[in-house]
């Protein structure tokens, strides 16, 4: 009786009676199921199936990604993925690419994407660092690339070149090159700056070309003007620091120069200290900028001196952090803090070098010179130097007229690595070149240093 009502029910509402779909018990209340199975003719589901079991995407992201895609048909979309494959982009690349911007799949592949990724090829993009620009910047797959590589080789880019500005600044390739780009460039030529400078400038700093020319830039270029008094001066900025041409004027370099001025540093030396480092006035919000101002001046630095400015210069160069670390690793080599506080106060410079410099120059002298540390504290100009090419070199020829028995007595290590590279070359490499020929090859850095065989003096 049960198995005759059974069949004489309609199928779907036998359906609907059953507890149990799929294994799953549902309430009466609610019985549509979890999931159904996949739809081969609905491009919905065609679409999320190819983007969880092609581009890896979790069933979330590829359900997300749907709403903006529909794949009808895998032809394109397979051609896209190869494509990638093929330029050396990963499958986690493509995984991350693929969610951030589904729509690429959908995109022109003959005359778009193919191109395009051959255009990059050619700048010498491939892998990890196509990946990460196109990550960064996705739609530049769609862009005119052609038309913005054209427009910067046309004005002097190198490849190399190109590639770098790409890489920082992406984003420029969707701007209309002739009336967005064009302008900015026949302004910085306006300035003095020649077409080299320029592509140096813009491929070091390509973030100017996003700014508004006549809303940024001149008024940024005018302020500059009125405070350094002539176009030479501001050219000369310039060329110290790209990034004063978008200098916050109003909200961080002018109240910088006022807190100087307030401590009664002169105004050439205020203009001496922007030209010397641009980025010391016109990168350091006023609250930082005051309180290294302040610390100069109770370490005792005379405001009228350039070592003032010069103090300024090292500690905007270091975070509180950074400096401790540069402290540590003098103190590392037996020197105490009143011999470091005395080096900074004899060359302020000194703090302004890297940490890893630091302990290389000082291993140096203490381990292959045989210096005592105090002693390069008293003459903490020895650190600027160039330790592979100027002071290993010089230090070379020195150690092969010794062995010569061309030079007996004790030389100063100041006067060796301070005097001009013309003196030294005359006093040092030419007077005995004939009689020693391994002088010259010491100099240009091919005789390996091993020391001196006497011990150097200051």
């Amino acid at each position: 009786m049960l198995r005759l009502i059974s069949v004489k029910l309609p199928q779907q509402l036998r359906r609907r009676a059953s507890p149990i779909c799929h294994g799953h018990l549902f309430s009466t209340s609610s019985l549509k199921p979890i999931s159904d199975p996949p739809n081969s003719t609905d491009p919905k589901s065609l679409t999320v199936s190819f983007l969880r079991d092609s581009c890896g995407l979790s069933l979330e992201l590829a359900t997300s990604a749907s709403k903006k895609l529909n794949i009808e048909n895998v032809e394109n979309p397979n051609s896209v993925l190869n494509l990638l494959r093929t330029h050396g982009l990963t499958q986690n690349h493509i995984m991350h690419l693929i969610s951030s911007r589904p729509l690429l799949l959908s995109a022109d592949f003959g005359n778009t994407l193919k191109p395009n990724m051959e255009l990059f090829k050619s700048l010498g993009f491939s892998g990890a660092n196509l990946a990460k620009m196109l990550t960064k910047y996705p739609n530049l797959l769609e862009s005119d690339a052609y038309t913005a590589v054209e427009f910067f080789r046309a004005h002097g880019f190198s490849d190399k070149q190109i590639k770098t500005l790409t890489m920082k600044c992406p984003e420029l390739y969707v701007y209309n090159a002739q009336k967005i780009l064009q302008p900015k460039l026949e302004f910085f030529k306006s300035l003095g700056l020649s077409d080299l400078e320029i592509t140096k400038l813009l491929s070091a700093w390509p973030y100017i070309l996003t700014r508004s020319l006549e809303k940024r830039i001149i008024p940024c270029i005018q302020e500059l003007r009125r405070f350094l008094g002539t176009d030479e001066s501001v050219l000369k900025a310039i060329r110290r620091c790209y990034g004063v041409i978008e200098s916050n004027v109003v909200h961080i370099l002018q109240p910088n120069i006022d807190t100087l001025i307030s401590h009664g540093v002169p105004q050439s030396l205020v203009l001496k200290l922007f030209l010397i480092k641009p980025a010391s006035l016109n990168s350091i919000c006023g609250n930082r900028f005051s309180e290294i101002v302040n610390e100069v001046m109770k370490l005792g630095f005379d405001p009228n001196c350039l070592k003032f400015v010069l103090a300024i210069v090292s500690m905007s160069q270091n975070s509180k952090t950074l400096w401790e670390q540069k402290v540590e690793a003098f103190r590392s080599f037996g020197l105490s803090d009143d011999e470091i506080c005395s080096a900074f106060k004899r060359q302020p410079l000194c703090m302004a070098i890297s940490e890893k410099k630091i302990k290389k120059m000082m291993g140096f002298f203490v381990n292959k010179l045989k210096m005592k540390p105090s002693m390069i504290s008293k003459s903490p100009i020895l650190l600027l130097h160039s330790l592979e090419k100027r002071i290993i070199p010089r230090c070379s020829v020195l150690q092969v007229l010794m062995l010569k028995g061309l030079i007996k007595d004790n030389i100063s290590i100041l006067y060796m690595v301070t005097m001009a590279e013309k003196e030294f070359l005359v006093k040092f490499v030419s007077k005995y070149q004939n009689e020693v020929p391994d002088i010259v090859r010491a100099h240009q850095g091919k005789i390996e240093f091993q020391g001196l065989p006497i011990a150097m003096e200051m």
